[in-house]
């Protein structure tokens, strides 16, 4: 199952504008999810003048019943945006965070529609 928890899916239809791994091809496991692939991918949504380029962050996690694609952070957030939040995932506890909430989700959407898990 793969599931897209963005608000208007469309604005990520498309190839990511750049990605950076963040784990791959991992043995984590969590609440009973093997964790196998966490990226963050940079969807440019428009660039003004003067504030430059609009980006959309998502979080992309693929787990061993799963995966999903949610929304990390979206805003005017400089050129380096991608680079800084990845950054900031690994140097503090971010990534435990972003793979808790995943979790919460396919479990939450799962349920919703009877998957069993």
């Amino acid at each position: 199952m793969r599931i897209i928890d963005v608000v208007d899916p469309t604005r990520i239809r498309k190839i990511p504008d750049k990605t950076i791994i963040l784990m791959s091809s991992g043995n984590f496991i969590e609440q009973g999810y093997k964790i196998k692939d966490i990226h963050l991918n940079l969807y440019i949504q428009k660039k003004d003048p003067k504030l430059g380029p609009y980006s959309l962050l998502t979080a992309y996690v693929e787990t061993d019943k799963g995966s999903i694609e949610i929304t990390y952070d979206e805003g005017y957030r400089g050129e380096n945006s991608l680079e800084e939040a990845a950054a900031f995932l690994t140097s503090h506890l971010g990534i435990s965070g972003l793979i808790l909430r995943s979790i919460l989700q396919l479990n939450t959407l799962q349920q919703s529609v009877g998957s069993p898990q």
